[in-house]
């Protein structure tokens, strides 16, 4: 069977994640399974208040999440899917049911070439493109970090320069006291400090993909071929 795409980064590693990371990051066409994770968001955060119009315009692509808020009630959508170069795919749908409005977090992962690293397209239409690195922390837990950005439109194709980019970290592992999942993200700006985060926890369930397949809107309107 073909490993996740997160197993075949991690390699022997993989084993060392919490049994419940495992099958949540196990999600891919091999396993056939989709995972739905509900909760509460704790916090959604913004840094100083200078981040709120770039925040504003990703908003416009469900890039980031330009409201901030407390005990906001959120959604995960991690489908897999074969896009329409053929890559598998698995998205990484974030839905904040923030007061008044939803607020989307868009993000489908699929393998580099060099299958060393994960390829994250945020956004509706895939405009901005991060290298990710995960790591299995001591306690079981995924610690994943992003490398390189690159925004891509048309025929540009450049990397995003470190003053106005921002490197996230994202740890997550699962609570056997509450049996349930914990989430921390947080996005720095190496020159400007914290930009965004959000913290919380939730449960999970898991779908047949093959039964339930891929709700309308969860794709993305446009893919990138360029990795």
């Amino acid at each position: 069977m073909t490993p996740s795409i997160f197993r075949t980064v991690l390699g022997p590693d993989f084993d060392r994640l919490h049994p419940q990371l495992q099958r949540r990051f196990s999600v891919g066409l091999a396993s056939g399974e989709a995972c739905t994770g509900r909760g509460m968001m704790d916090r959604i955060w913004h840094g100083r208040g200078f981040v709120k119009p770039f925040l504003v315009v990703g908003g416009t692509r469900n890039i980031l999440v330009p409201r901030v808020g407390r005990n906001v009630p959120f959604t995960i959508e991690n489908v897999p899917y074969a896009d329409s170069f053929g890559r598998e795919t698995v998205t990484f749908v974030r839905t904040f049911d923030l007061p008044g409005r939803s607020r989307r977090f868009d993000a489908q992962m699929v393998l580099a070439p060099s299958r060393d690293r994960i390829l994250d397209y945020l956004g509706t239409h895939q405009h901005l493109a991060s290298d990710l690195h995960p790591r299995v922390e001591p306690d079981g837990s995924l610690l994943i970090r992003s490398g390189e950005h690159r925004f891509r439109e048309g025929p540009v194709d450049v990397r995003v320069p470190g003053l106005i980019g921002g490197d996230a970290e994202v740890r997550e592992s699962f609570d056997d006291r509450t049996g349930r999942f914990r989430i921390q993200v947080r996005v720095v700006n190496r020159h400007f400090g914290p930009l965004f985060g959000y913290e919380g926890s939730f449960t999970a369930t898991y779908a047949d993909v093959r039964a339930c397949g891929v709700r309308a809107g969860l794709r993305p309107v446009r893919e990138e071929a360029r990795a």
